[in-house]
């Protein structure tokens, strides 16, 4: 009996709506203040901290939330002196005054995994070894890929 595939859809069609259900039992109303940490407090917080969950006073009096950020602990005072700055450009970012203000836990930050740095280049010296050493084809761009991928794969064995 056939049986119909069913369509392939993105990760982040599956996971969006589970990573929303976990931060929203966090406290946090928008996923965007964790998923864009990094470009609201910056290259120099970043690394160092991590929102942990929005505290909400009594809804009824429209108070802005407590944002709770565990913080390295050498850096702690450097994200207290920032505090005012970082609770501005969450606002800004977001359009409406949703912190408040910061609530400091001192603790291990895990190191963020980005991704892997690109691969320097072939040099033109590079590419015409591996141009000599294979047959290329008659195609002008296909020759250029297949030319810097063998340099790629060539530095990377001569590396090993």
């Amino acid at each position: 009996m056939y049986r119909p595939r069913k369509q392939v859809r993105p990760l982040a069609d599956l996971i969006g709506p589970s990573i929303a259900d976990a931060l929203g039992r966090a406290g946090f109303s928008v996923v965007e203040i964790v998923t864009h940490w990094d470009d609201i407090v910056g290259p120099d917080l970043a690394p160092r901290t991590l929102p942990l969950k929005m505290q909400w006073p009594n809804r009824q009096n429209n108070e802005p939330a407590t944002l709770v950020v565990r913080v390295e602990g050498p850096y702690a005072i450097e994200l207290q002196y920032a505090a005012p700055v970082v609770v501005e450009r969450i606002n800004a970012y977001f359009g409406w005054r949703c912190v408040g203000r910061l609530a400091l836990r001192q603790g291990p930050v895990p190191p963020r995994i980005g991704p892997p740095p690109k691969p320097v280049e072939p040099s033109a010296a590079e590419l015409a070894d591996i141009r000599h050493d294979l047959k290329l084809t008659e195609d002008d761009a296909l020759s250029a890929s297949l030319a810097r991928l063998g340099a790629l794969v060539r530095r990377e064995r001569r590396g090993r």
